[in-house]
């Protein structure tokens, strides 16, 4: 069985296009690769549509119509209608294509739709990314791949075309497990940073020369680079949803009570979260997170200074 040999002629396919599929799409239109594209709701790929991409009416007739297909959908829910359902991508994937799903999943669901795959005599990746809106749109995406080791270096040119960092783990699911680590890293300095935005306020200090400081220190990482500013203007719009970071957090204590593993500090975040999501932030970004720290500190986060 041989895979699809990756070219300028090579028919793509993209399903997916929020907040990050959309950026990640456009990357590869604007290289010049045909694209056909799906999405729940078709306002979405419109600007994809725009310049030049096919829309389709559902998954089966992208696979149907394409050599490799990209998925970027929304929870494992999503990613098992978008596979497995009566018009999914394996209705219609065609022998020797390429699968690529880009959602953050459950391992075990990687696996199962790599195995699928090669019963139609297809191939399957997981490659989750990091990165947010920012690193969609500038293409400096981290993707963590698992899978077929070949099958990795066929797609790899166009998955430089998304990020800088692409890195293969292993075989099927090792991406997914990959993306765990990352967001359990995640979680401590999304803490890390709203606590300190807190008690930077409390002892009346300006945020933003506080920041000049600390950000190039040992303190420094994305979360304190790329969303504290964010913080500090009261900008909570999403470069990735507060829902889906549940979601994530969620995977991974499951995926750690399989392991018999006690992770006390991702479980301390999870429930923030979920009191954030609560009180009707879910669709906000993970930023936003400051919300409900600032409520048990009765503390809200300015970057002027402010009385003692």
């Amino acid at each position: 069985m041989k895979s699809v040999e990756i070219t300028q002629e090579t028919r793509l396919g993209w399903i997916g296009t929020g907040v990050m599929g959309l950026s990640m799409c456009g990357h590869l239109l604007a290289h010049g690769y045909r694209m056909t594209v799906h999405s729940r709701t078709r306002s979405k790929a419109q600007p994809l549509i725009n310049s030049g991409a096919v829309w389709s009416d559902s998954s089966r007739d992208v696979a149907e119509n394409s050599d490799l297909v990209f998925t970027m959908v929304g929870f494992p829910d999503d990613v098992r209608d978008v596979y497995f359902g009566e018009t999914g991508i394996l209705a219609g994937v065609r022998a020797g294509s390429i699968l690529v799903d880009m959602t953050t999943t459950v391992p075990s669901l990687s696996q199962e739709i790599c195995a699928a795959a090669l019963a139609k005599d297809a191939f399957a990746l997981d490659a989750p990314v990091s990165g947010g809106d920012v690193g969609a749109r500038n293409a400096t995406l981290s993707i963590m791949v698992g899978g077929d080791q070949q099958t990795f270096q066929a797609v790899l040119p166009l998955l430089e075309r998304l990020g800088k960092s692409i890195v293969y783990q292993g075989q099927s699911g090792a991406g997914q497990h990959t993306k765990m680590c990352n967001q359990i890293i995640i979680t401590g300095t999304m803490i890390g940073v709203c606590e300190s935005l807190i008690y930077g306020t409390k002892a009346g200090l300006d945020l933003e020369t506080v920041l000049k400081s600390i950000s190039s220190g040992a303190a420094g990482c994305w979360t304190l680079t790329n969303l504290a500013p964010r913080i500090l203007k009261r900008d909570f719009n999403p470069g990735f949803f507060v829902e889906h970071f549940i979601k994530d957090m969620g995977i991974a204590l499951d995926e750690a009570r399989k392991m018999n593993l006690s992770l006390p500090g991702l479980a301390l975040v999870h429930q923030l979260y979920l009191a954030l999501q609560a009180q009707g932030h879910g669709r906000c970004g993970t930023q936003a997170l400051a919300l409900a720290l600032e409520q048990l500190s009765n503390v809200k986060i300015e970057h002027k200074p402010v009385a003692l």
